[in-house]
């Protein structure tokens, strides 16, 4: 009995702390818009991509080789499908806008937060409260009002949803591999196949190097701020909350971006930009309310609390360079 109660407290400081880690993540990847803006136009986007992933992971990897060497067939089984993942989502959203304006792709690949929790009760029957389902609706509203003028349906925009399910599976994948595992080795692998991933999307061109001290610090500060340390926040911080909280906080994102845009780079604050970020930041705050997330589930009668502690986003629902450069918006969330 009073083991339990001393535990409860660290429980809750953990939360809070996976809660405010993931906020720190979304203001990382809404700072990058004005780090990147203009920066990399003239650089294909898969080269950018894979300069991007791979800096990270070796960055990571020299800071702790020994955790590396000690890296498991488990780990990295479950690193390189997670990497697969998010390395799909950003190739998918890259083939979409080729055929779909930035405004469009980014509110398509918000829709991971809605099909966050529509993957968890298709995928492992878990049920969740209307409250969850109210929070995630109201989320996808907002990005509505801060990323859309217009809706068109076509080659592009299926890519581009196909890119936030990938998303949402890459939420939910991290969700049940997080906990329980080595959040810094399983962040180094992802990053590493990302970086392959995009590769492979070089492959008609090759990989172009940065020409310009611009690219290079937006590369650099994309690598090192909004991957590796973005990344590893996140997978640790999934262990703490579930998916649907997770996908719901991580749409905090576009919120930042507008926030940096208005206050650093003087651009003019609308109204449905103003009325968007509200509603964001009302639906995080519904995933907050104790309860957000109980139920039962389909078949297997487990509680809603047992859904994927988190897991991208991004990413990020995604990524700062995307809204910045419509050739570059590859939700990396930034």
């Amino acid at each position: 009995m009073n083991r339990t109660f001393r535990l409860r407290p660290d429980r809750s400081r953990l939360r809070t702390g996976a809660v405010a880690g993931l906020l720190l993540v979304t203001a990382v990847w809404g700072a990058t818009f004005l780090v990147v803006k203009d920066a990399i136009v003239g650089m294909p986007v898969f080269s950018f991509l894979t300069w991007r992933f791979a800096i990270a992971a070796v960055v990571m990897a020299a800071i702790r080789p020994s955790v590396v060497r000690r890296v498991d067939r488990g780990t990295l089984g479950r690193g390189a499908a997670a990497g697969f993942l998010l390395g799909m989502a950003y190739i998918l959203q890259t083939l979409g806008l080729q055929h779909t304006s930035a405004a469009v792709s980014g509110f398509l690949t918000g829709l991971f937060v809605v099909l966050t929790p529509l993957l968890a009760w298709l995928l492992f029957r878990q049920r969740l409260s209307p409250l969850a389902w109210t929070a995630a609706l109201t989320a996808t509203a907002g990005l509505a009002l801060i990323t859309l003028s217009g809706v068109s349906f076509g080659s592009g925009e299926a890519l581009t949803l196909l890119c936030a399910v990938c998303f949402a599976l890459h939420l939910l994948a991290l969700g049940r591999w997080s906990p329980g595992g080595d959040a810094y080795a399983l962040t180094v692998v992802q990053l590493a196949t990302a970086a392959l991933m995009c590769l492979i999307g070089t492959v008609p061109h090759g990989v172009r190097i940065p020409r310009h001290a611009g690219a290079w610090t937006a590369v650099l500060v994309t690598a090192v701020l909004a991957s590796a340390f973005a990344y590893m926040v996140q997978t640790w911080a999934q262990k703490h909350v579930t998916a649907t909280q997770a996908a719901v906080i991580l749409t905090m994102e576009p919120v930042f971006a507008g926030l940096f845009a208005v206050f650093a780079g003087g651009e003019r604050l609308t109204f449905s930009t103003l009325a968007g970020g509200t509603l964001v930041v009302t639906a995080m705050f519904l995933v907050e309310v104790p309860g957000s997330t109980s139920g039962t589930s389909g078949t297997s009668g487990t509680s809603a609390a047992d859904e994927p502690s988190a897991g991208s986003g991004a990413a990020r629902p995604q990524g700062g360079e995307a809204q910045s450069n419509p050739q570059l918006w590859a939700k990396e969330t930034s």
